[in-house]
């Protein structure tokens, strides 16, 4: 069995929008992307680790625990061998706590995240995980009970994917830009519906298999994009 880490916020975590409730396993996208998985025969175990608030590599000043980086490399090593480690975070990085961030900054944060996994203490002759970075989808306008959070939320992050997308080919990861496969929530602007979820896990799944189907874990779907030297 193939094990995979999922590690995001609140739009893996499955969050319904404008309220504090959770999508079941199966709604949510790491749910859908196994069972699809699974029944397309491939033997898989999806590990959620999304909480929700955590940015890439900052600290929230009213919640601890939020700051992605903190204890990431004790997961890998928790949960090794790993097939594969699904990054999807950074909106929460362009909460309005934060407002000199740009996309630039998210970046980097994410850099700093794969160096943290590819340093993880596994244990020797276990396998270092490909990853595979995961735009988040743009913010639209923030509404609700989040919207102050995210006041300007949607000029702050503009152009994240394009530098997630670079930050990926220089590092040597896979890259999937979940902006082009749906919006965010028509409800907030900001987390993902239940039908969204359906169909980035659709997508993801397909992306996915196609990187387990390598024996080299470096086979590329029409969605998957890579870079030298993993």
């Amino acid at each position: 069995m193939q094990h995979i880490l999922v590690y995001g916020d609140s739009l893996s975590w499955g969050i319904i929008p404008a309220t504090r409730q959770r999508l079941a396993f199966e709604e949510r996208w790491p749910g859908v992307m196994e069972l699809t998985l699974t029944a397309a025969g491939r033997s898989v175990r999806v590990i959620e680790d999304c909480l929700n608030g955590r940015r890439t590599v900052w600290d929230d000043p009213f919640k601890a625990g939020r700051n992605g980086l903190a204890g990431l490399a004790q997961r890998i090593e928790i949960h090794s061998p790993l097939a594969l480690v699904v990054l999807l975070l950074g909106t929460n990085d362009f909460q309005s706590m934060h407002p000199q961030h740009n996309a630039w900054h998210s970046a980097q944060g994410i850099a700093a995240l794969v160096a943290a996994i590819r340093q993880a203490p596994i244990e020797p002759g276990m396998p270092l995980p490909p990853i595979l970075i995961v735009a988040p989808p743009p913010i639209g306008t923030p509404q609700g009970p989040i919207a102050p959070k995210f006041t300007g939320a949607a000029a702050a992050s503009a152009g994240l994917a394009a530098a997630y997308r670079q930050v990926a080919s220089e590092l040597g990861c896979h890259f999937l830009d979940a902006g082009e496969v749906t919006p965010t929530s028509r409800v907030d602007g900001i987390h993902l519906d239940a039908d969204q979820h359906q169909v980035l896990g659709q997508a993801l799944a397909t992306t996915v298999g196609a990187l387990l189907g390598s024996p080299a874990g470096m086979a590329l779907s029409d969605k998957v994009e890579t870079g030298l030297g993993l």
